[in-house]
């Protein structure tokens, strides 16, 4: 009897990095449609446009952490081999896999950080908002010089803009790129990420 692998082998992603990808692809698009239902359909200021802004901080905080864990985890463990393909085709996918990395870790980070109010991690405790921490008393007001205002400006910049324009045409990119595979190359890059599979032979 098959046991389900936990850790990557190098025909596939095992069960750890599956649930990490799913659960932080699924909290990213669930957060992006907490914020934009607040910000279309629901009055600036009211119970209700606090409660789901609460909600986004909680799950971009938690986003995070699970994006440290799945590098972390990523670092652990032996990577699959690429699927056929041209040198340059495997250089971009490795390109932009490490840019997707890069703004999933910067675009929740920033939202704490210019978040002018305390986050939850998993709404289960608070976090402090980061104008109250040792780190910016010390750090950004001490040796940096700046003020909250100054600080938080390019914070929500990089946030808001990064985050409404230049993470859509990374997740566009991604999620193109694995349905081509799946439907044009017939290959094994989507269904690897679906479940652990194992190889025919060797």
């Amino acid at each position: 009897m098959s046991t389900i692998p936990i850790k990557n082998t190098k025909y596939s992603y095992g069960l750890i990095a599956i649930l990490l990808h799913w659960i932080v692809a699924l909290a990213f698009i669930s957060n992006y449609a907490i914020i934009y239902y607040q910000h279309w359909f629901v009055t600036a200021k009211t119970d209700l446009a606090k409660s789901l802004f609460s909600f986004h901080t909680a799950i971009g905080v938690s986003v995070f952490v699970f994006i440290v864990l799945r590098v972390i985890w990523k670092f652990m463990n032996l990577q699959p081999k690429d699927v056929p393909g041209t040198k340059m085709e495997h250089l971009a996918a490795h390109g932009a896999h490490i840019l997707l990395y890069i703004v999933m870790i910067v675009i929740p980070l920033t939202g704490y950080l210019g978040t002018g109010g305390p986050s939850q991690l998993f709404f289960l405790f608070e976090i402090p908002k980061f104008s109250d921490t040792q780190i910016f008393q010390t750090v950004i007001q001490g040796w940096m010089g700046l003020t909250w205002a100054q600080f938080e400006a390019p914070m929500d910049f990089i946030h808001k803009k990064g985050g409404a324009y230049f993470v859509w045409v990374l997740i566009a990119v991604h999620a193109g790129a694995a349905l081509y595979h799946h439907f044009i190359r017939k290959d094994i890059v989507l269904k690897r990420m679906l479940y652990p599979m194992t190889p025919l032979k060797e």
